[in-house]
Formats: structure tokens, C-alpha cells, sequence
């Protein structure tokens, strides 16, 4: 089996040179990511006890309904751009951005970040990971 990886290795050089400069990019981005991917449920919690963040869920109007962290504000998604002005009071607490499942929130912490919110993190693996740990919801 080795032998013939070897073989395959030697006979094509350059769709190997080219799995491994995608394999780097991928970890490259990942682990680039992964640093800046946002704060855990027990991060997330600490910040809301300790310095009274702000929570801003994104997920749309059913969703939210059905299940959020107490105190979130919905925001959906979509409509960030118009009703970002409600958050503008809070540009010096650290605020934490929720969705379904911690992927679709990297844009609204973007935009955030963009228009001067200094402290905004996302919920990693969004509120999925938040009831999976066993944290209270509410439902309205």
C-alpha cells in the first residue's frame, strides 16, 4: 500500500503539489478562524454576568420565539443595516451575536466591527451549542 502511494506520488508531482498547497490553505484558514471564531456558552455567560453584554440574536422572528437567551434583542440577519442604530448606545459593551448554528453570525459581527462596535464577539456554534450545553431558554 505504501509502495504504491510512493509510485502515485512520483507519477504525479504536480496533482500532489496542488492537494497540499490546498490542504495548507485550508488549515491556514481555519486555524485563522478559529482564533478570532468567538466566544464559547460559559464565555458568553461570564460576559453577560460579569459586564452585562448585550445579546443580539439574528436568527428570524419564529426562531426566535420559539427559544432565546434572556434579554436578546432580535435583529434578523437581513435587517441588520437598518436597525443598527438601536444598538448604537452599546458601542462600548461587548456584545454578543447569535444565530441558528454560530456560521451566519461572522457577517453581522463583521459589519459591527465595521461601524465602530469595539467589544462585539459571536456565539460559537449559535444557539444549537447554547441548548446543547444545557443553558435556559426563553420562550415568548
Amino acid at each position: 500500500m505504501i509502495d504504491q502511494l510512493f509510485e502515485f506520488v512520483q507519477n504525479h508531482p504536480l496533482l500532489v503539489g496542488a492537494f497540499l498547497v490546498v490542504l495548507t490553505a485550508w488549515i491556514a484558514y481555519e486555524v485563522r478562524n478559529s482564533a478570532a471564531s468567538g466566544v464559547s456558552s460559559s464565555q458568553a455567560t461570564q460576559l453577560i454576568n460579569r459586564e452585562d453584554a448585550v445579546i443580539v440574536d439574528t436568527r428570524e422572528a419564529g426562531d426566535f420565539k420559539a427559544g432565546h437567551i434572556a434579554g436578546a434583542r432580535n435583529i434578523p440577519q437581513s435587517r441588520i443595516d437598518e436597525r443598527m442604530g438601536e444598538l448604537e448606545k452599546f458601542k462600548d459593551k461587548p456584545i454578543v451575536v447569535v444565530c441558528k448554528s454560530g456560521q451566519a453570525s461572522g457577517i453581522t459581527v463583521a459589519k459591527l466591527a465595521k461601524a465602530g462596535f469595539s467589544r462585539v464577539h459571536k456565539l460559537k456554534g449559535g444557539m444549537m451549542q447554547w441548548q446543547a450545553d444545557g443553558l435556559p431558554v426563553v420562550k415568548k
